[in-house]
């Protein structure tokens, strides 16, 4: 079935950029790359100093000029300016090249008072809609040097562990229409063709770097918006005759990502199927604080993030891991800017300090002494050279 090597999510973008994201990168003279930095609330200002600190030695050794400039966001907005998502800062973002995001969300038992009811929701979906960023990359790997982290048995991490779900991120349930009457509640789903589109050319494109499967996930025996899917991909497959093209229902992928994860290689589908399917994949790392994502901006500019929560309660512990916000860092120097050497140097530096056996508190296991978020970062950014 597999009609090429695996490559790590590191370097699985490597060669070229697929089509579909090509509008996510600007051409630049020698003027310094802007970057909106939206540290957010709990751990993301913390990793996020990590990754600046990474940033500043890859302008160091590349020579090339960023410009950063801070912008809050959640409870940091709320805070500001009694708003999760501030004009300043959606300005901001539309200045920029590039946005990187660290996190949202406050303290579970106060997400029903003003600071923190709909941070999320209100900081995310404004700026996956104001910035037109449709679609969204999420790779879940295993690391070979932190394998024993895995949940997943060793037969099947033998197997090799390395997907690509690629979802649609501003259309379907979540940007439908929502209302409660009564004793009745709706929120409806739709799709058009071109909403569609847009991550299945990524996925194919993407397929083509890597293994030459596409696997599209979604619930045709129900929803008609999920036979529309297949409709587009069946009429698109034709301009991909080397990769393969499949159907999974969602219920059944749930299951094969966990019982089977080296069964896929990219993964298309809808934003709620999408939602699902990568928060279950996250799991097969061992760690939150490994798995980088990004998405891509229709409008020139592209937002990428840790996929990890805020945690508020261990903010400013140093004890957070700064390693899928650092990640996110290459991934925005990949896709945004197009310093592909630069991206593998963040990337490589990550493995060596992994291989030299450095360690969170989240990745250490049995007499693994764990070091904290500065000294990761510190750690890291040494090996930018």
């Amino acid at each position: 079935r597999r009609q090429g090597p695996r490559r790590s999510h590191l370097t699985m973008f490597a060669r070229r950029l697929p089509t579909a994201a090509k509008g996510s990168i600007r051409l630049f003279s020698t003027a310094p790359k802007k970057i909106a930095v939206l540290p957010g609330d709990g751990l993301g200002p913390d990793v996020m100093a990590e990754a600046l600190k990474v940033l500043s030695a890859v302008e160091k050794k590349s020579g090339v000029a960023f410009e950063t400039e801070e912008f809050p966001i959640g409870g940091a907005g709320y805070d500001a300016c009694g708003d999760h998502f501030p004009e300043a800062t959606k300005k901001g973002c539309e200045a920029a090249d590039a946005i990187l995001f660290g996190s949202v969300g406050g303290p579970v038992a106060e997400q029903d008072t003003p600071k923190w009811k709909n941070s999320e929701k209100n900081s995310l979906l404004g700026l996956r809609k104001s910035m037109d960023l449709a679609v969204n990359l999420r790779p879940a790997v295993v690391f070979p040097m932190l394998s024993s982290i895995s949940p997943l048995r060793a037969d099947i991490i033998n197997k090799g562990v390395d997907l690509l779900v690629v979802r649609e991120l501003v259309g379907g349930v979540y940007f439908g229409e929502h209302k409660t009457e009564g004793d009745k509640a709706t929120d409806v789903m739709d799709y058009t063709v071109d909403q569609i589109k847009r991550p299945l050319e990524f996925a194919f494109e993407a397929a083509k770097l890597r293994s030459k499967k596409v696997t599209v996930v979604d619930k045709a025996n129900v929803l008609d918006t999920s036979r529309l899917w297949r409709r587009v991909a069946e009429e698109m497959k034709g301009d991909y005759p080397d990769i393969e093209l499949e159907y999974m229902y969602i219920d059944n992928a749930v299951m094969q990502v966990i019982k089977n994860p080296s069964y896929f290689d990219v993964v298309a589908t809808e934003n709620m199927f999408g939602d699902i399917l990568s928060d279950a994949a996250s799991v097969l790392p061992g760690s939150l604080g490994l798995m980088p994502s990004a998405s891509l901006g229709g409008k020139g500019i592209s937002m990428y993030e840790p996929i990890g929560g805020s945690a508020p309660e261990l903010a400013g512990l140093d004890v957070a891991n700064p390693i899928a916000q650092i990640l996110s860092l290459a991934l925005m120097l990949r896709y945004s800017f197009d310093m592909e050497a630069e991206a593998k140097m963040v990337e490589d530096a990550v493995h060596t300090v992994l291989k030299e056996g450095l360690r969170t508190g989240d990745i250490a296991v049995g007499d693994e002494s764990p070091i904290g978020t500065k000294a990761m970062g510190d750690a890291i950014a040494e090996k930018i050279y």
